[in-house]
């Protein structure tokens, strides 16, 4: 059975996307490593946020929809985001940084048992900084033109929460499809690992009734998990459908190919490959300064252009 290294990227909601883009880039420090849009519905950006190249598990990427309405939170969605940095000096030098720019942040505590920072982006999507204790995505690179120093940067994804109506429903699925390791239990908790002892394949599934998430700006759209290649894909698809879930089959996005599945709470995962990756259409110095289309969508650039509003650096 294959295993699954770890997360790729997660994809959420934004209303505005140079507010956004001032965000993640210019307050924590990120690369902006590509500006695309929506493959399926090209008159909205997607943004893509990570490390020096975007390699899969630093990936932070956003779909900007203009009308969006507010985020009614809820069950059964994905509800935070963790972000890895290399000590606890960090989560100082973070809280520092948030409070010199007016971002909502709570003091310094605990998370999924490590000293962590919890915050919130401009349009309330909930992150939290987690001390890495030396872990981090083995192919993570400092950006050197951040401004955030080498040693505070995000090192790429951690621990992503999910919270559900039926816990035991997706443990079973992380567990006896996925192979995820239960590592934590508590009364409406429990965190799973896919690889034992690594935090950058980390979900931390909470228990609550209640009336679903009723998704807006801000909202987390789908959690992907990494795979290593078009076999391993393949693979996949066919365990998942074996589970009795409806999957979406293969997909090529061009950066790299995937499916998409929804779990028994409604939550969508998507599964991607590793490669090709960002530089496919763009060298490693210039990477998300111009808007970018897969092949299927070049011939279609003046009207994709025309629609979209310039992104400020």
């Amino acid at each position: 059975m294959y295993k699954i290294p770890g997360h790729h990227h997660i994809s959420m909601i934004t209303k505005h996307a140079n507010q956004n883009n001032q965000f993640y880039k210019h307050v924590l420090g990120l690369r902006r490593v590509k500006v695309t849009v929506n493959q399926d519905a090209p008159t909205m950006y997607h943004l893509f946020y990570g490390d020096k190249t975007g390699s899969p598990g630093t990936e932070l990427s956003f779909f900007e929809i203009p009308s969006v309405g507010k985020t009614h939170r809820g069950t059964n969605a994905i509800t935070r985001i963790g972000l890895l940095v290399s000590s606890e000096e960090s989560l100082q030098y973070w809280k520092k940084r948030f409070e010199q720019h007016g971002v909502y942040h709570e003091e310094i505590s605990r998370y999924a048992n490590r000293a962590a920072l919890k915050f919130e982006d401009p349009e309330g999507l909930r992150l939290v900084l987690l001390v890495s204790n030396g872990e981090k995505v083995e192919h993570w690179q400092t950006w050197e033109k951040s401004n955030v120093p080498a040693e505070h940067q995000i090192q790429g994804m951690g621990s992503v929460e999910v919270t559900v109506k039926r816990l035991e429903k997706l443990a079973s699925t992380l567990t006896d499809m996925f192979g995820y390791t239960e590592v934590s239990r508590s009364e409406n908790e429990a965190i799973f690992q896919s690889i034992d002892g690594e935090v950058f394949g980390e979900i931390v599934v909470s228990y609550l009734d209640g009336p679903s998430e009723r998704p807006g700006r801000g909202s987390i759209h789908h959690l992907a998990i990494r795979v290593k290649n078009d076999e391993e894909l393949a693979y996949w698809d066919q365990q998942v459908k074996q589970r009795g879930f409806q999957t979406s089959g293969i997909v090529d996005r061009y950066y790299f190919k995937s499916l998409y599945f929804r779990e028994s709470n409604g939550i969508l995962f998507e599964i991607a490959t590793d490669g090709p990756g960002f530089t496919i259409d763009g060298d490693v110095e210039h990477l998300g300064e111009q808007l970018d289309l897969p092949p299927f969508l070049e011939g279609r650039r003046a009207e994709i252009e025309a629609n979209l509003a310039p992104i400020e650096e």
